[in-house]
């Protein structure tokens, strides 16, 4: 990208930056977020827009906050931003879980004052209603559309922990408004694209070769196997999790807590990859406590998994982790999202869309009512009633003022101190 180009964008990296340092919650808090600084404040994309990204990044494993804001960067300018914008995204949360993984064993020794993040988890759950609501005034406009809507808000609401669920109910609600004939697009002549293949076949090449060469580094004991092992490990995850950090934690959990204890396995690998369980839970508690991708988590097991190896190589795990964890989401999102863009011209794929944005819709409800769930804010404790002005504040203040983002958080931590 040229200078001047990059020069062009910097407001736009700007507020990429100050939202990877102020985007708190998961990936629950963020889409409010994103809708809040991208479409309301800085106006990058339409609604429409960020609600089509959201749904087309669902339907693709990996981290899907972080390809919805790789496409907002792809939007403005092209592969290169696009890069740039990944890169700065996920910066500050994978060196701080990196960090994190030196200094997890002193933790609980010191005493560190973790209630200044008390109601982060509410107000991420202010941003997710908020977000939901907008997304119900674009989508829902018929009878399908509720009902589809209806649908998946109770399917995931009961089954918001399977892997599976989230993809299947998208292509469910794309079926189901396919059965209408009314639903036609503008008639445009559909002329032949260009498809460049070279996303897809990076990253085809990339896990054949990563499988390859852990294998051979296993068998043949090379010195630095556990990185190749490592980086084989993150990439085949970032390839194929569906579900965000929830799906990717129970993962890591199989891979490195309890792979490593059963005797066949040991068999077979005797120098495996193992990790303390108490540590990567840990790891998984603070991935909540801080701003940016969940999936950040891998830079923090990276580090962990090779810290026995020395400082250097611990190092070297936390970068291998970042790396492969975000590489397969980005190469997937940026081949196939051209191509979707011809796709849904035709007339299938269009009326598609109109279910696919219902499911959206849905899932984003249940998951507002499975964390309202799981904060307990019902209980009417001193905490919960707070939690519930924190969710009621958070979305009034989103719904009727022009306060950016950052400033919610930065009180809502405040008031997690002072309280």
């Amino acid at each position: 990208m040229a200078v001047s180009k990059l020069i062009r964008h910097i407001p736009f990296l700007k507020a990429v930056l100050l939202h990877s340092v102020t985007a708190f919650g998961g990936p629950q808090g963020h889409t409010g977020m994103v809708l809040k600084t991208f479409v309301d404040r800085r106006r990058d994309l339409t609604k429409e827009e960020l609600m089509e990204y959201i749904s087309f990044c669902q339907l693709l494993p990996g981290a899907s906050s972080t390809q919805t804001l790789t496409l907002i960067g792809y939007k403005r300018g092209g592969i290169q931003l696009a890069v740039i914008t990944l890169i700065i995204w996920i910066f500050p949360a994978c060196f701080l879980m990196g960090l994190l993984s030196f200094i997890v064993g002193t933790i609980e020794k010191s005493g560190v004052q973790t209630n200044i993040f008390r109601f982060i988890q509410p107000m991420a759950i202010g941003f997710l209603a908020y977000a939901a609501f907008k997304a119900y005034q674009i989508s829902i406009r018929n009878t399908i559309t509720r009902v589809i809507m209806l649908v998946s808000a109770a399917i995931t609401f009961f089954l918001f922990k399977a892997p599976w669920i989230i993809p299947a109910l998208i292509v469910c609600g794309g079926i189901a408004t396919n059965f209408s004939n009314k639903r036609i697009p503008e008639k445009e002549v559909i002329r032949p694209r260009h498809i460049r293949w070279t996303n897809i076949w990076l990253f085809v090449v990339i896990f054949l070769v990563a499988g390859v060469l852990s294998e051979t580094a296993r068998k043949q004991r090379w010195e630095n196997r556990k990185q190749y092992n490592l980086f084989e490990n993150f990439y085949r995850f970032g390839s194929f999790v569906f579900g965000g950090g929830d799906v990717l934690i129970p993962l890591m959990l199989d891979q490195y807590v309890a792979r490593p204890t059963s005797e066949k396995v040991i068999k077979r690998n005797p120098d495996l990859i193992k990790v303390d369980q108490g540590e990567l839970l840990t790891g998984a508690g603070m991935v909540r406590a801080i701003p940016g991708p969940v999936f950040s988590i891998a830079s923090f097991v990276g580090g962990v998994a090779l810290k026995k190896e020395g400082p250097r190589a611990q190092i070297i795990g936390c970068i291998i982790g970042s790396v492969a964890i975000f590489l397969p989401s980005a190469l997937l999102v940026l081949f196939f999202f051209p191509v979707w863009q011809t796709l849904k011209k035709y007339v299938v794929v269009y009326r598609s869309l109109e279910g696919i944005n219902a499911a959206v819709v849905g899932i984003m409800i249940a998951a507002t009512m499975f964390l309202l769930k799981s904060t307990a804010v019902f209980t009417f404790t001193y905490d919960s009633i707070i939690s519930l002005i924190v969710i009621s504040g958070t979305f009034l203040v989103l719904q009727r003022s022009k306060i950016p983002a950052p400033v919610i958080v930065v009180f809502c931590l405040l008031l997690g101190w002072i309280l």
